[in-house]
């Protein structure tokens, strides 16, 4: 296999009718959200939903930033800000995310309202679509807004299959939209982000290609997250790793360390933070 370059196909039905809805209600709205994953902010971004919504006026809300690597973050904040580009990074279970948005979307609108008034029209609400791939926060967000669930979660991808409008206050109403991926990821690294955070399938990638890509990006750039978790000593080498993590754990299978179960081990805790911030991709890789 290609390590760089390989087609990775996913694109169940729903998606490609939740596509076209999105393509369908782009005349309905003003404004465009994109929700992001702050842990991999190029990976995240759907290329279909750039040309989705073309020139619409638009805003990129970095999801999870509580699991992001803070100065990545902000260099990724920057980035966007210096290329144009409205961006704002939140913790959608803990920040007050309606003011945040309140105040986001009136600064990206404030030359449109204000055509309005000086033609004597009293501004209508604005309408902004909410985008993003699964996994991304989209849900969580939008039942932060409401103060209700009305947005299914979970934490694996395609839960939300329908438009729906929620009313954040008299002056903006959002429209929520499915988490749609692309119908192939060129790019073998994109796919594995996307793997490692949990954004596709496992079924995609197996447990021991995502496992063995995770953990050789920790050793090269937070080495010291995989000490704190395992006590283990290091080793550029990820299969020696898990020898030595199954060790720690005692994980064996007749008598021998069972690599299988260290890995799917592995990948179970670093989804569930138990290995600390990590961002699965730097801005001057992106440069």
């Amino acid at each position: 296999m290609n390590k760089n370059k390989t087609s990775i196909n996913w694109f169940p039905g729903h998606m490609t009718k939740a596509k076209r809805e999105m393509e369908a209600s782009l005349k309905l709205v003003d404004m465009v959200i994109e929700i992001r994953d702050s842990r991999i902010p190029n990976s995240s971004s759907n290329p279909l939903l750039k040309q989705i919504i073309k020139n619409k006026p638009y805003l990129i809300i970095l999801s999870k930033k509580d699991k992001a690597d803070d100065i990545q973050t902000s260099r990724w904040v920057n980035y966007f800000k210096k290329d144009g580009i409205s961006c704002v990074a939140v913790d959608l279970l803990k920040d007050d995310v309606i003011k945040i948005i309140k105040k986001e979307v009136h600064q990206i609108m404030k030359s449109w309202i204000l055509k309005q008034k000086s033609r004597g029209i009293n501004p209508r609400a604005i309408r902004v679509m909410v985008i993003g791939i699964p996994n991304v926060g989209k849900s969580t967000l939008i039942n932060r807004i409401a103060k209700k669930k009305i947005a299914k979660t979970a934490d694996k991808p395609g839960v939300t299959r329908s438009l729906q409008w929620i009313r954040l206050d008299k002056d903006i109403e959002l429209l929520d939209t499915p988490g749609i991926l692309w119908p192939k990821f060129d790019d073998e690294i994109i796919g594995l982000n996307l793997a490692v955070v949990g954004s596709i399938n496992d079924q995609i990638l197996d447990i021991e290609q995502i496992s063995v890509y995770a953990l050789k990006y920790i050793l090269k750039n937070y080495p010291t997250n995989i000490i704190e978790r395992y006590n283990v000593e290091l080793d550029e080498d990820p299969y020696i790793m898990f020898e030595r993590i199954g060790k720690a754990r005692n994980l064996l299978k007749k008598g021998e360390i069972d690599i299988e179960r260290v890995m799917i081990l592995f990948i179970n805790e670093l989804r569930n933070d138990k290995l600390g911030k990590i961002t699965w991709e730097k801005i001057d890789e992106e440069n």
